[in-house]
């Protein structure tokens, strides 16, 4: 039988799980062949035996034989002594497990979360059996630990100056923000449980209303359309009552001569196509140097104070499909107020899975992809992204 001494944390011991489930294993199977009594640990016993001074398993080997020749030959001898003095040995050699009780103190002052996991483990064990508080405790355990990562720390970039050092400004007072860059961090992972909290602590530190933004561009583009659909609605209006009056007042002047109608058919003949074309000419070259309306200047809206946006993924362990997504419309969220997304800092595991996960596109390449936070800023300040232009729409009457 193996079992974990309390001197294996005292003096930082390396215990192999899987070998002391081996050894109760087999200790069990081998022991229901001969009809034995099961084999478990005894924290109890572990302790008194450390108490003693056993350090190895051949204290537990000579302490098992004692307890075997009590059983056998002395426990008649201990029918009559009262339980309270055997409960008084144990808890004599289990004081050093109740002064754990002190640890709530320095777990208070070092990490709470370990404190709030103590404390359920602490009282599933005494409400519940030994069994089912190991499984609150482990269950609890990992719910904490989705919790935790669900408030990670985000923070804003900035560049000590005359370095490529990229530091927290609200930590570090020398860090400033380059001029038109924002580079954002993230102190964990992202995934499926905290991967809205990530683009909602971007949108929120960036200082950008970016939904309010592309909400408002949305309308003002659709009035802009419905205006157009009627300024055109009443222009074929126009053009029909036009034509009608003109086919109703049509009156041929009698004292016209042919000589004159002939002449008034060659001039126009001559000058009307001309005239044409030059129309067309300079309406073509004023379309082509009219700017795009759909830009956030065009309709009236503020416009971001920075032209780049930089996304340091240096804490990102693994990617799922709920990340992907999420960084997809990022992408496509920043790039509708014309602000430019670059990815930094991926650990080639992660470039990997954004690869089979079929993330990058004709619109999101590897371009937009660095191996330093500072190169990417350094490509974002020698090209701030330009307003794209805008498919031209005909309408044909």
């Amino acid at each position: 039988m193996c079992r974990r001494h309390p001197s294996v944390w005292k003096r930082q011991q390396r215990v192999g799980e899987e070998q002391e489930l081996v050894a109760l294993g087999l200790s069990n199977l081998i022991g229901g062949i001969f009809q034995c009594f099961p084999v478990s640990c005894s924290m109890s016993r572990s302790l008194v035996q450390e108490s003693t001074g056993g350090n190895s398993q051949v204290a537990g080997a000579i302490s098992s034989l004692f307890i075997l020749l009590i059983i056998v030959k002395l426990g008649e001898l201990f029918r009559d002594l009262p339980k309270a003095v055997l409960a008084a040995i144990i808890i004599v050699n289990l004081k050093g497990m109740l002064r754990q009780l002190s640890d709530v103190c320095s777990f208070w002052k070092a990490n709470q979360a370990d404190l709030l996991i103590w404390l359920v483990t602490f009282a599933a064990t005494i409400l519940l059996n030994l069994d089912l508080g190991l499984m609150v405790s482990v269950v609890f355990s990992l719910l904490l630990v989705v919790v935790r990562t669900q408030m990670p720390h985000y923070s804003i970039l900035g560049q000590v100056p005359d370095t490529d050092i990229y530091r927290d400004v609200a930590e570090y007072s020398e860090a400033k923000e380059v001029p038109g860059v924002k580079v954002f961090r993230s102190s964990a992972t992202v995934y499926f449980a905290n991967a809205d909290f990530y683009s909602d602590a971007l949108k929120q530190r960036c200082g950008v209303d970016v939904d309010f933004l592309i909400s408002q561009k949305k309308k003002l583009l659709k009035k802009r359309e419905q205006l157009k659909l009627k300024q055109l609605q009443k222009e074929k209006k126009l053009q029909k009552q036009a034509a009608s009056s003109k086919g109703a007042s049509v009156s041929i002047n009698v004292n016209t001569s042919l000589e004159d109608m002939r002449s008034n058919n060659v001039e126009d003949c001559k000058v009307s196509p001309g005239d044409k074309m030059e129309d067309a000419t300079a309406n073509g070259q004023e379309d082509s140097k009219a700017p795009d309306g759909s830009t956030l200047k065009a309709l009236g809206l503020p416009q971001p104070d920075f032209h780049s946006l930089i996304l340091d993924l240096g804490a990102l362990s693994f990617v799922d499909t709920v990340c992907l997504k999420s960084l997809k419309n990022i992408f496509h969220d920043f790039r509708d107020i014309e602000v430019e997304v670059y990815m930094a800092a991926c650990h080639s595991p992660v470039v990997s899975q954004l690869e089979a996960g079929h993330f990058f596109d004709a619109s999101i390449t590897k371009k937009h992809l660095f191996a330093s936070v500072h190169d990417a800023v350094t490509f974002a300040l020698q090209h701030p992204r330009p307003v794209p232009d805008s498919p031209v729409s005909v309408t044909r009457l």
